[in-house]
C-alpha cells in the first residue's frame, strides 16, 4: 500500500506572534525582525528539520507560520536570532496552533486583526514574505502555498464583497488624517518624509491625494529608490546628507523609516521652530525625548490608532459577514487537505482499476482481435465513477481510510491473482 507520509498538514502548523495586543510600540520594536536576520533563521529552522517557517514583520506584528511538530524550538531559534530572552517572548506572545493557527493568518490577511480593523496593508506583506520564504528556501512548500493562496483569495472577497475597508484608515492615512485635522494653512506647510518604503510610499500617495498642491519632499538612504518616487509624483527629493540643515524648515516631519535606533532626537530641533513628527517606525526612530522640547509635537503608531474610531466602529458592522467568507474559505482548505492527505490512496485505487481494465482489454483483443471505441470509453467512465465514489467515502470517514484502502487492494489485486492460479 502506499502510505500518506512527509506532508506538513494542519496539525503541524503553528504561529508565534508578537503584536499590538499585548506589546507596545517600545516592546514590538525589540521583536522586530530585520531582513538580515530572516534568511538565517529560516535556513536554520529547515536545517534542523523543524519544519518550515516564514516571517513577516510589520510596525503592529511580528509573526512565525511555521509547519513544525514543535514550535518551542522555533522560538528558541527566533530569539537566538534576535538576542532575546525566550521568558520574554513568551510573556508578549500569542501561539496558535491546527486550525486556530490557520483562521489566525486567514483573519491577518483578512484585516480583522489589524490594529486598524479592515487595514489591507498586511496582506502585501504576507505575499512578499512568502516570496522571500522561497527565494532563499528556493523551494515551494505545497501546505504553505496553499494556505497563503487561500489567505489572498479571502481578502479579495471580504474587500469585495463587505465595506470594511470603507473609510480609508490604514497607518499612512491616519497619519495624513491627523495632519488634515490639526494643521491649519496646509500649503504653507514644509513636510519631510524620511523613508520611503511600502509606508512611506503610502503615505506620499495619500499626501498628494487629499492635500492640494502640497509642499512635500523625501529623503531616504538609498538614493534611487527616492529617485523614483519623486519623478512619480513629481516632488523634490533631497540628499539625505543634507537632512539636519532641511529640518531647520520644516514644519511637518513624517518619518517612516526602518533604522534599528532613533535617527531623529532633540540634538536636530533646537532652533525653535514649531514642529509636527509623525513617527510611523517600529521600534520608534524619533526619540521620545524630543516631546520634552516646548516647539515639538509627536504623534506615533499607537497613538494615530486612536484617531479614527468613528470609521473603525462602521467597519465593526462588517466583521460578521466577514468571518463568514473566512468560515466558508477553511472549509474549503481543510477539505483540500482531506484530499490531498488520501491522494496516494485514492491514486493507489485508481491505477489498480486501469490495471485490471488494461488486462481485460487485453483478453478482450486476444479472443476477438476488435476493441469498439464506446466500450473503451465507457470503461473510462465507470473507473472515474468509481473511483470518486471510493474517494468520497474515505474523504468522509478519514479514520476508516486505511483500513477501506487495504480492504479493496486485498479484493482487487490479491484475489484475482488467486483466481488466476486455480483456474490455472
Amino acid at each position: 500500500m502506499i502510505q500518506y507520509s512527509n506532508i506538513h498538514q494542519t496539525s503541524n502548523f503553528a504561529v508565534l506572534s508578537v503584536s499590538f495586543e499585548k506589546a507596545d510600540g517600545e516592546t514590538r520594536g525589540k521583536f522586530a525582525f530585520f531582513d538580515e536576520n530572516i534568511k538565517n533563521f529560516v535556513t536554520r529552522v529547515h536545517e534542523q528539520n523543524l519544519g518550515d517557517a516564514f516571517v513577516v514583520s510589520t510596525c503592529n506584528r511580528t509573526e512565525i507560520y511555521t509547519t513544525t511538530s514543535n514550535y518551542l524550538f522555533v522560538a528558541e531559534e527566533y530569539c537566538k536570532t534576535i538576542g532575546v530572552n525566550l521568558s520574554d517572548f513568551l510573556q508578549f506572545a500569542n501561539i496558535l496552533t491546527k486550525e486556530e493557527a490557520l483562521q489566525h493568518l486567514f483573519r491577518v490577511a483578512a484585516g480583522l486583526e489589524s490594529q486598524i480593523i479592515g487595514d489591507f496593508e498586511i496582506i502585501g506583506q504576507i505575499k512578499k514574505a512568502y516570496a522571500r520564504f522561497k527565494r532563499e528556501r528556493q523551494n515551494s512548500n505545497p501546505f504553505l502555498e496553499r494556505s497563503i493562496n487561500s489567505a489572498i483569495q479571502i481578502s479579495k472577497r471580504i474587500k469585495n464583497e463587505t465595506a470594511i475597508s470603507n473609510g480609508a484608515a490604514s497607518v499612512s492615512y491616519a497619519a495624513v488624517h491627523y495632519i488634515l485635522n490639526s494643521q491649519k494653512r496646509l500649503a504653507e506647510k514644509n513636510i519631510l518624509l524620511l523613508g520611503v518604503g511600502e509606508i512611506g510610499q503610502n503615505t506620499v500617495e495619500n499626501l498628494v491625494k487629499h492635500i492640494y498642491e502640497p509642499k512635500i519632499k523625501i529623503a531616504n538612504r538609498t538614493q534611487e529608490k527616492a529617485a523614483k518616487i519623486s519623478e512619480k509624483y513629481n516632488i523634490p527629493n533631497i540628499d539625505y546628507t543634507n537632512l539636519e540643515d532641511e529640518l531647520q524648515g520644516t514644519d511637518i516631519l513624517i518619518v517612516a523609516t526602518g533604522a534599528k535606533t532613533p535617527i531623529i532626537n532633540k540634538s536636530h530641533l533646537k532652533n525653535g521652530r514649531e514642529i509636527l513628527i509623525i513617527d510611523l517606525s517600529i521600534p520608534h526612530n524619533v526619540d521620545k525625548n524630543v516631546s520634552e522640547l516646548e516647539n515639538v509635537m509627536l504623534i506615533d503608531v499607537d497613538e494615530l490608532s486612536k484617531q479614527i474610531q468613528k470609521t473603525i466602529q462602521q467597519r465593526e458592522k462588517e466583521i460578521p459577514k466577514a468571518e463568514m467568507i473566512i468560515k466558508e474559505m477553511t472549509k474549503d482548505f481543510l477539505e483540500w487537505e482531506k484530499k490531498r492527505k488520501l491522494a496516494p490512496n485514492i491514486h493507489h485505487f485508481k491505477a489498480v482499476l486501469k490495471n485490471m481494465e488494461r488486462n481485460e482489454m487485453h483478453n478482450f483483443y486476444r479472443k476477438n482481435k476488435y476493441i469498439d471505441v464506446n466500450d473503451m470509453e465507457l470503461s473510462d467512465k465507470m473507473i472515474q465513477k468509481i473511483t470518486n465514489r471510493f474517494a468520497k467515502y474515505i474523504i468522509d470517514n478519514p479514520l476508516k481510510a486505511e483500513e477501506i484502502s487495504k480492504l479493496m487492494h486485498e479484493i482487487l489485486v490479491e484475489q484475482p491473482n488467486n483466481e488466476f492460479n486455480e483456474k490455472h
